[in-house]
């Protein structure tokens, strides 16, 4: 029976938002807005790729490229450190405990910016390190080298940012949450053009924009949850002491998980290194276009984490098997039209970017291919969203890791031997197809067994 809470006594207003409606519903509101918000700085991102392209300059498009794969390793371990958030937040608020979920979102909230400028301080001396083991070319890794000393010590203002974002996600408000998010995007086609091209910062430029539009996402994510919810207070550090160890439980694997991607983005961009910076320049245009055509898939495994959290919290197991098959019901929907739009417009995308024959050639191969490969690690995407909520977040890191090392690494290195760059992109695609599936089917296990735990003893 699928009947609501009882409003009876609580009236309608008290009963957390998911527990009640569609799930499918939940799902495409969620999704969509939080794919409008991710679109919205990936479109950025690929237009100020598209803006340095138009200095022609391979080694400045390669410098960037190389950038963004150090600049995707610190996201990932910020997006590791959202997971516990949206779970325990929304979780709290589906077992109808606001103060423990205020009390959880702040404390969050200060581990999740402490370990974001402790990443910072880390790779900074690194970055030497990091950037030649890539194997570009120097001038190639100066220009990473001095985009990032600008980028990345403000890396913890993009961690608070990406927690008030999550916080309002976890309380169903995903508006605002995507309001937020396009904040950076408003203010990076505001300052772009006028930072690379009018003051002839060049990558710098762009840098320096990524600094402004954290502070603004930090500050309209701050507004949101200070006007319109009650779910920040001032932190105090025995309730951060005291739920740290609850945060850090999800957060570690977490993170362990997200870090797998951008390792073995790192190991795809030195295979293409080995093919020159037109190739590497390829790299970087697809690294690009990927997440703003499948920002649907990345915004899905956000969106369905707080719908589950809170039902798990409400103990509504049916609620939460619909929600996953919704989700896996949309990925195929989404993966195969957007495959579609990709294949209609390589040309257009190679000409956008004045790529030069080769580089034109690696982003077109990939256009054609990119539903095959993409379908198979949404699959993974969408599994790990449901580990990391219901209390499996190392079943998440094994699914992620398996991926990018077993799944990944031997495939697009004899793909590359034996075809090129074009070889090491089927690679990829081929060796995820046996942990999506099998990440599918052990996420509804994880379901079942919750089940049967919560079952009172006959």
């Amino acid at each position: 029976m699928d009947a609501s809470p009882s409003t009876g006594e609580l009236g309608k207003a008290d009963v957390p938002r998911f527990v009640i409606g569609s799930t499918m519903r939940h799902v495409l509101v969620m999704t969509s807005t939080g794919a409008a918000g991710l679109i919205a700085i990936f479109i950025v991102d690929l237009v100020s790729l598209l803006y340095i392209s138009w200095l022609n300059d391979p080694s400045m498009t390669a410098g960037v490229g190389l950038a963004t794969v150090v600049m995707f390793f610190t996201i990932s371990i910020n997006v590791g450190l959202m997971i516990p958030i949206g779970a325990l937040v929304s979780r709290a608020l589906g077992a109808r405990r606001p103060d423990d979920a205020r009390r959880l979102a702040t404390s969050c909230t200060v581990l999740m910016a402490a370990v974001a400028a402790v990443v910072s301080l880390v790779l900074l001396p690194l970055l030497p390190l990091i950037l030649n083991a890539m194997g570009a070319g120097a001038q190639t890794v100066e220009v990473a080298r001095s985009f990032l000393w600008i980028a990345l010590p403000t890396n913890a203002l993009m961690a608070i940012g990406m927690a008030f974002s999550t916080i309002l996600r976890a309380a169903g408000d995903a508006k605002r949450s995507m309001y937020a998010t396009l904040s950076v995007a408003a203010v990076t086609v505001i300052l772009d053009p006028i930072l690379i091209f009018a003051l002839d910062m060049k990558a710098n430029g762009a840098a320096w924009t990524i600094n402004i539009a954290r502070l603004a996402y930090l500050y309209v994510g701050y507004r949101y949850l200070t006007r319109s919810h009650d779910l920040l207070e001032r932190p105090k550090l025995a309730s951060i002491l005291r739920d740290a160890r609850p945060f850090f439980a999800i957060a570690v694997p977490a993170i362990l998980t997200n870090i797998a991607a951008p390792i073995a983005n790192a190991f795809f961009t030195s295979i293409m290194a080995q093919f020159g910076d037109q190739a590497v320049a390829a790299s970087a245009i697809i690294d690009r276009v990927t997440p703003v055509a499948f920002a649907g898939v990345f915004a899905l495994a956000g969106a369905i984490g707080p719908v589950l959290g809170q039902n798990w919290g409400a103990q509504r197991y049916d609620r939460m098997r619909q929600t996953l098959k919704d989700a896996l019901t949309f990925t195929v929907v989404y993966v195969g039209s957007v495959w579609l739009v990709l294949f209609l417009v390589q040309v257009p995308i190679t000409e956008a970017f004045k790529a030069p024959p080769e580089t034109a050639e690696i982003v077109r191969f990939f256009c054609q291919l990119s539903g095959f490969i993409w379908f198979f690690i949404s699959l993974v995407f969408v599994a790990n969203a449901s580990f990391n909520n219901l209390g499996y977040p190392l079943l998440s890191t094994f699914f992620n890791w398996g991926r990018a090392t077993l799944g990944m690494i031997p495939f697009a290195y004899l793909g590359a031997h034996w075809g090129g760059p074009n070889g090491a992109l089927i690679g990829i695609g081929v060796g995820s197809v046996a942990f999506g599936i099998a990440a599918v089917i052990t996420a509804f296990w994880t379901i079942r067994r919750l089940e049967r735990q919560a079952a009172p003893a006959v």
